[in-house]
């Protein structure tokens, strides 16, 4: 009883289930309170499931009947270890109103433990009244249901009391006392009809495991046992779909536990549920209108969340205070001495962000461009000019390899004029100590860093500059985390590559105010984009060929594959930290047929290396699990062409920048989303030579994969690239995952689908903050806006 009064959405699981290899297995998925559970939100739900008679059955075709069991009976299985319990069963009783004729059926049941199958038998005995739900078969020319989903129905009228001897004893052995899953044949056929909904699973817990335990945990928020059968007269599990609307007691029990967010008059308005009443139709669906409902519930709520924490932060930004950096000569002498002429882009931008530095509140713009554009040239003329004026600057990237690239470049152009530093979660103890210092001190200075710029050791006093590299990387709620490091506000600059469609941009990062880089620096060539079928061997000869002779002029390779090894799950990204969102078959329109298994970074070099193409020719790998020392020497050995091939995961697809690069080959690029494709292409062709990328695909012919493909071969334009790609993909995202990540406080809301949804609730959190500034007349709204802004904050600092 304390756990069904005692229970909350902050309840940890492991007080609430006794099965701790659930509890274990929900923790992997990240599911550790009720909220998580709560908020695990199913990926579809399956269609409503046909009521038929049995001779109605349809092979192949699930489906929902009433039966009455004539006998069952439990055998061992000769041929294997184990135990079968066969239930004969026919519908004799129900068909008279369908106009078909009764017909028998089986049910049967396999299982290695005898303990099931006798429970699963203590639960039948003849005469009983079954819902059955299940895929039909036959055996032996019979019809039969494996392992179907069954109901007990509770009889019109209780068993007959077993006659008494006269000194009280029974005068046969009494059967136990059975529980009845539902009251009536309606209510069986209700609850086995109805939509399921289905869950990402793995080999450790099933869609219908997590799907009992958020159906166990809205019941105790409800005040329900949810671990009773249900009895007659009760309460029923397929009923509780439609708790939230069967009394005030079970509405207020549930209202209270899981209050509304969003203030009543923006969910009236826009014709939404209310909180507890869209968890219990997302999680216990009566019908897929009530879940696709909810669901636009949820998703409107996070809209809302986000828009009035960006909202916020934006006015906090202008009242608040930050460096003035009007010394604008050590940037403009850092342009002067440049080898190459700025392009009209950059120019315009460069002095955007100088009027915006002068003044004495912060910056806060984001920068999106072409792979190429020149996005860090005018990120280090916006840090010189804090260090011209007397204060610090940071730039934060989101690899070790990025980072160390960009300390290299920097320090090559403007290191005999600022001191510039490198910070990573890898450095050893001595030099990062030093770094932290030297930033601590306040002296004017550079700090080019990884995540290691987020976590608590890191404090700069005279921090007036902020600069994020590939924001997606990051995640958007986190633009706030390093105000804290400095007296003052920091300006902040965010960059980024990925396309990002202009409507989306402005609902997304509204926050910012936004510049774009469309014109590509003199004197770079247009990549050429090449479709390669992998099972054309002819032209996977003539690629490697042409590649032996780009490596012979001098130049670099890089070679692609989603896995490390090929051992390395599909579903578990091969260990790889930042693996590829790798799209389904069936987002793809390819066939169910099984399909070859990924390419591997180790099955690659090994069969490279074997190749007369490659005869002489040393090759090199980098993956996600090298360590920093190792990424830095295979870097170096690869820039000075003592290993002019590399053969990598996509641990390459940012900013990596090997001028003498020219060629680029990806392997199973159909599985790649068409803005990643454009990025890993974007590492070549950097040095101004010609360049060529190569999409090795085993696409079917006339899918979308294939089509796909096309558009990046036929485009270099990235906003042409990411709208095709949101067409081509339909229910997918092209920055949905990118930007909410498993780590945020976003699951359900897409960046570029949900833009006028985004652009709606923006409307609506102006009008609410005009009113209520901080939010102080809407506690529930305030504490979701204060987790939303604390949410990838804690998964930064942990890494």
């Amino acid at each position: 009883m304390d756990r069904m009064t005692n229970t909350t959405v902050d309840t940890p699981l492991a007080a609430l289930l006794t099965n701790k290899r659930r509890v274990s297995a929900l923790k992997a998925l990240g599911v550790l309170t009720v909220a998580d559970a709560l908020t695990y939100y199913p990926f579809r739900v399956t269609d409503p499931v046909p009521v038929r008679a049995l001779a109605e059955a349809r092979f192949g075709e699930k489906m929902a009947c009433a039966v009455d069991v004539r006998a069952l009976r439990v055998t061992p299985m000769n041929a294997r270890r184990g135990y079968r319990l066969e239930v004969l069963v026919d519908d004799a009783p129900t068909v008279a109103s369908r106009a078909v004729p009764p017909r028998t059926a089986a049910l049967v049941f396999f299982s290695h433990r005898k303990s099931y199958v006798d429970w699963m038998a203590s639960r039948l005995r003849a005469g009983l009244q079954l819902v059955i739900s299940g895929d039909p078969s036959t055996f032996n020319d019979r019809l039969q249901f494996t392992h179907p989903d069954i109901l007990t129905v509770a009889p019109a009228e209780p068993p007959a009391a077993e006659p008494q001897l006269a000194f009280g004893e029974p005068a046969v052995q009494p059967q136990p006392r059975l529980r009845y899953d539902v009251d009536s044949v309606a209510q069986g056929l209700a609850r086995a009809t109805r939509p399921r909904p289905v869950y990402h699973a793995n080999s450790r817990i099933s869609s219908e495991h997590i799907h009992e335990t958020i159906d166990q945990v809205l019941r105790l928020l409800a005040g329900e046992d949810p671990f009773a059968a249900a009895t007659p007269g009760g309460v029923d599990s397929a009923q509780f779909g439609e708790q939230f609307a069967l009394g005030e007691a079970a509405r207020a029990r549930l209202a209270e536990q899981i209050p509304d967010v969003l203030p009543e008059p923006v969910r009236t308005a826009k014709h939404l549920m209310h909180r507890a009443q869209a968890f219990c139709a997302i999680h216990k669906p009566q019908s897929v209108a009530d879940f696709k409902r909810a669901i636009e519930t949820m998703r409107y709520e996070e809209a809302f969340v986000c828009q009035c924490a960006l909202l916020m932060a934006r006015g906090r930004a202008a009242t608040s205070n930050a460096y003035a950096c009007a010394d604008v000569q050590l940037r403009d002498g850092y342009i002067a001495e440049l080898p190459f002429a700025l392009t009209n882009g950059q120019r315009e931008v460069i002095d955007a962000i100088g009027t915006d530095m002068g003044r004495a509140h912060p910056m806060q713009r984001l920068l999106q461009g072409e792979v190429g554009s020149g996005k860090t040239v005018v990120a280090v003329a916006a840090m010189l000019q804090a260090v011209g004026s007397g204060h610090q600057a940071v730039l934060v990237a989101p690899t070790q390899v990025l980072a160390e690239q960009h300390f290299q470049s920097i320090s090559a152009s403007v290191g005999d004029l600022v001191p510039v530093h490198l910070l990573t979660g890898g450095m050893k103890l001595a030099a990062r100590r030093k770094v932290l210092a030297a930033a601590a001190s306040g002296e004017p200075c550079i700090v080019v860093a990884t995540h290691a710029a987020f976590s608590k050791s890191f404090q700069a006093p005279n921090l007036a500059l902020a600069v994020i590299d590939e924001q997606h990387r990051f995640g958007v709620e986190q633009r706030e985390a390093l105000r804290a490091k400095s007296e003052r506000d920091p300006h902040l600059l965010v960059m980024t590559a990925t396309p990002i469609p202009r409507t989306a941009a402005m609902t997304w990062f509204g926050d910012l105010d936004i510049s774009w880089l469309t014109e590509l620096p003199g004197g770079r060539k247009p990549i050429r984009t090449f479709v390669i079928p992998e099972a054309d061997a002819h032209m996977m000869a003539d690629m490697f060929w042409h590649i032996r002779r780009r490596i012979d002029a001098g130049e670099r390779a890089y070679i692609i594959c989603p896995r490390i090894e090929p051992s390395d799950a599909e579903d578990e990204g091969g260990g790889e930290a930042d693996a590829p969102e790798l799209l389904s078959d069936a987002a793809l329109g390819e066939s169910t047929q099984p399909r070859a298994p990924l390419h591997a970074v180790v099955e690659i070099a090994q069969r490279l290396q074997s190749l007369p193409q490659f005869n002489g020719v040393r090759l090199c790998t980098l993956t996600g699990r090298d360590d920093d020392a190792t990424k830095a020497r295979i870097m170096a050995d690869f820039e000075s062409g003592e290993t002019p091939v590399m053969v990598a995961t996509t641990v390459v697809e940012v900013g990596v920048d090997v001028p003498q690069a020219s060629c680029i080959t990806i392997f199973d690029a159909d599985r790649y989303g068409l803005s990643q494709l454009h990025q890993l292409r974007g590492r070549v062709g950097r040095g101004g030579t010609d360049s060529w990328a190569f999409l090795v695909s085993r696409a079917e012919l006339g899918t979308v994969a294939q089509e796909r493909l096309e558009v990046i071969a036929g485009s270099l334009d990235g906003a042409e690239i990411a709208s095709r790609d949101l067409e081509l993909r339909g229910a997918g995202d092209v920055l949905g995952d990118a930007q909410s990540g498993g780590k945020s406080s976003l699951k359900l809301l897409r960046v570029v689908q949900d833009a006028r949804m985004i652009a709606d609730a923006r409307a609506s959190a102006q009008e609410l903050l005009a009113h209520d500034p901080d939010l102080a007349g809407h506690v529930q709204l305030a504490g979701a806006v204060l987790d939303f802004t604390r949410g990838n904050e804690q998964y930064l600092t942990s890494n």
